[in-house]
């Protein structure tokens, strides 16, 4: 029961632990590359950004082409309804030879009362 305990207890201490020296090493990376950032020339700077916004747009295009060759590949596959070439309106669906419970009946907002004369309800006789 002891051995639990501990481990219950020193398990936070542990977590805590880690989230503050990542935090450290964060702040230690951040200043390593403002400092590296620094000592470049302005144009340096420049065109390595320049390379990676284009490096950023590469990756961008290709993630497209592959989500668009999965799309395709998902409307093709043999397990959707619209691969089969059955189409919707086939009477061979059980709700399409149901009765229409709508087709007779009046529209239900005009059966409602209207007050065309406030003097026909009673009000101000």
């Amino acid at each position: 029961m002891g051995i639990i305990q501990r481990l219950l207890k020193g398990g936070g201490k542990d977590k805590a632990e880690f989230k503050a020296k990542l935090k450290q090493a964060q702040e230690e990376d951040k200043i390593i590359t403002l400092i590296e950032e620094r000592k470049k020339s302005a144009n340096l700077r420049e065109l390595e950004r320049y390379a990676r916004e284009r490096e950023e747009s590469q990756i961008k295009e290709a993630l497209n082409r592959i989500h668009k060759k999965q799309n395709q590949e998902n409307w093709k596959s043999k397990n959707l309804v619209l691969s089969k070439g059955t189409s919707i309106l086939k009477d061979d669906r059980p709700i399409l030879k149901e009765k229409n419970i709508f087709k007779g009946n009046d529209n239900m907002f005009t059966k409602q009362h209207s007050i065309k004369n406030k003097t026909s309800m009673g009000f101000f006789k």
